[in-house]
């Protein structure tokens, strides 16, 4: 079979060769995944990398990859790439018209809430989350009737209603920080944190704020347990082991350091470990390993099945058809945007947040609804 791309326009294939041109173009990109990414894969990704830039630039377009795509989308077309806030702020500051979210629906419902007059195409809109799913709206509703005047802090991994119906909201690199400013606005020692029990429990352990929670769970970072831990440090015992605060806390307790997918790339780039093992999605570690090449990256790491619904086939054709958008009720964005804005209004944390582990190894209880 000749090397290149297969794609789909109008339904029928178009095929789009490896080139020397193409060759030429991609070669930077190459340099960036040429560990985790072979040769046979790469002359099947440049050409329709190659493309899709084109795309871009005819259509003005961007695209906001998350930490958890897959490299050759991370690197070879992701224009703002990061964690599900900073690619929404990113895309508030671009003169694109069309942004294409390389991520999970409540990343691109996020986007539009922040951008409304701009076109926020998903490539699958079946890229759904665990955790988002595991609140609605009408639970929220729930939760502020039984605890009137408890303000409500949101993970923004939850869908825009479920943000319209809050108080403000958080990512895991500033909910502490988030917490401890909701508490203080509202004159109260309890904070709602919703949805993510693990990250909950986690933020406990680092402010005197009594937290109430809720039982939703990442479906890829609930699966990793201590154990793991212990086994990873028998047969790696130079190996610096990174925690997303979304784990249990008994796998926070076991880390040499625990903090967002911002704060573990920092840790990395700046502490340049000979080994580390990322508690955290798969192609966290594969994109953090192209800005650190003498960095060892050692397994487990678990797949998030609905951010690998998102390829460079279907980012094509997003842009090809103009598909698929993101529309969001004007009523439920305004206030969706609220409690985003009343975060990012915040002052920013000198440094991406990580989680004290002193702190993280004493017990607090939150009680959970």
């Amino acid at each position: 079979m000749d090397d290149g791309a297969l794609a789909f326009r109008s339904g029928s294939p178009v095929r789009f060769p490896f080139t020397p041109a193409v060759e030429a173009e991609t070669a930077p990109l190459w340099d960036k995944v040429k560990a985790r990414v072979t040769p046979l894969e790469w002359r099947a990704h440049a050409p329709l990398i190659a493309e899709i830039n084109r795309l871009k630039r005819d259509k003005g377009a961007v695209i906001l990859a998350h930490n958890y795509m897959t490299p050759e989308i991370f690197h070879g077309v992701g224009d703002y790439v990061g964690d599900s806030l900073g690619l929404a702020r990113e895309a508030q500051r671009s003169d694109a018209k069309v942004i294409v979210q390389a991520g999970v629906h409540f990343m691109a419902e996020t986007s539009k809430v922040l951008c409304p007059d701009k076109r926020v195409l998903i490539p699958d809109p079946l890229a759904g989350c665990s955790l988002a799913s595991s609140i609605t709206a009408a639970d929220v509703r729930m939760i502020k009737a039984r605890y009137p005047g408890v303000p409500v802090v949101t993970y923004v991994n939850t869908t825009a209603e479920v943000k319209a119906e809050t108080d403000i909201c958080c990512t895991s690199a500033n909910a502490v920080q988030v917490v401890e400013a909701a508490a203080a606005e509202w004159g109260t020692d309890r904070c709602i944190l919703i949805p993510d029990e693990f990250l909950a429990r986690n933020v406990a352990r680092q402010t005197a704020v009594k937290i109430i929670a809720w039982a939703g769970h990442c479906e890829v970072h609930e699966r990793f347990t201590a154990e793991d831990i212990r086994e990873l440090r028998a047969a790696y015992p130079g190996a610096e082991i990174l925690a997303h605060p979304e784990c249990p806390a008994e796998v926070i307790e076991a880390a040499d350091f625990a903090g967002s997918t911002a704060a573990m790339g920092e840790y990395v780039s700046r502490r340049r470990p000979a080994q580390v093992v990322m508690i955290t999605e798969c192609s966290m570690a594969s994109n953090v390993q192209a800005d650190s090449p003498e960095t060892s990256f050692i397994g487990p790491c678990n797949l998030c099945p609905h951010m690998k619904r998102i390829s460079l086939e279907n980012i094509y054709e997003a842009l090809v058809h103009d598909r698929y958008e993101v529309t969001i009720d004007p009523v439920i964005a305004e206030r969706a945007r609220a409690a985003v804005q009343r975060m990012i209004d915040l002052p920013p944390p000198a440094q991406p947040a990580r989680y004290d582990l002193v702190k993280a190894r004493h017990h607090v209880d939150v009680e959970l609804i």
